[in-house]
């Protein structure tokens, strides 16, 4: 796996893999290409992979200093050429492939200061970014998941105070996805009646997030009277009304029998 903070000049670009390029230069029948990600190499793109349907000036396509989303359609390491398409990558696809440049870079700068605070040299920081690529498959996901829960890397296995360091720099600097949050409903119903009623109440609470957007909420059984509530939403707002929503649910349907609810924000 490669390091985080440097890629080494021998590494050649793989044939149809899309790549983060800035203009170096522009000729008449094409333009030259740093490639970010390999240090020293360099690509070209003909004028007729530049964009689709003719070209007549390059210059209105691509200026020094641009960056761009490149596709390498030949990879030739005996003669170290490298040929570009910009033209074969759809727009979607460009916009996916520069947001996780982008992903990729604000990762390797929250590690860059998290080594200056805890002290790392840049072995072991390496070594601890490649671990949590290992297990979170890309580093930002892992600080995604910091962002989203405090226990995220104690939860794989991680261990030492430098957890608390990346953490609150993921929280800082990370907007993620999506929240989660979790309660607990402590249900007890006197009665023959029991089971069924605890099952309506907890359908109830779980109805509270149909129709809303991106907002799931699901109950699980954890043991009688526990039941846990767990939630997920665009934003912390729209997870807590959910909650409040979910708690009135239930403790409408718990007033109809003999029993006793109970709700707490875990």
């Amino acid at each position: 796996m490669k390091g985080a903070f440097q890629m080494s000049s021998n590494e050649w670009p793989e044939e149809g893999e899309l790549l983060i390029c800035t203009v170096r230069s522009v000729k008449e029948n094409g333009a030259y290409l740093n490639l970010e990600g390999y240090e020293g190499r360099t690509g070209f793109v003909f004028i007729g992979e530049v964009a689709s349907g003719w070209v007549k000036n390059i210059g209105t396509h691509l200026r020094e200093g641009q960056r761009v989303v490149a596709k390498a359609i030949q990879v030739k390491r005996d003669k170290e050429r490298i040929e570009l398409s910009i033209k074969s990558v759809s727009e979607e696809r460009r916009r996916d492939t520069l947001q996780s440049w982008k992903n990729r870079k604000r990762a390797r700068q929250i590690m860059r200061v998290v080594a200056e605070r805890v002290g790392w040299d840049e072995n072991k920081t390496n070594a601890v970014c490649d671990e949590m690529r290992d297990i979170f498959g890309t580093l930002y996901g892992a600080l995604e998941e910091c962002a989203l829960s405090e226990t995220a890397l104690s939860e794989s296995g991680f261990t030492g105070d430098w957890m608390t360091v990346v953490t609150e720099l993921a929280v800082e600097n990370i907007v993620p996805p999506y929240v989660e949050i979790r309660g607990e409903f402590d249900l007890q119903v006197w009665g023959p009646e029991g089971v069924a009623v605890i099952k309506e109440a907890l359908l109830a609470a779980e109805a509270c997030a149909e129709g809303l957007e991106e907002v799931t909420l699901t109950c699980h059984y954890d043991g009688a009277p526990h039941y846990r509530v767990d939630i997920r939403a665009p934003d912390y707002q729209a997870a807590e009304s959910v909650w409040e929503a979910a708690q009135k649910a239930a403790s409408q349907c718990m007033a109809s029998v003999e029993g006793s609810i109970s709700a707490e924000r875990l």
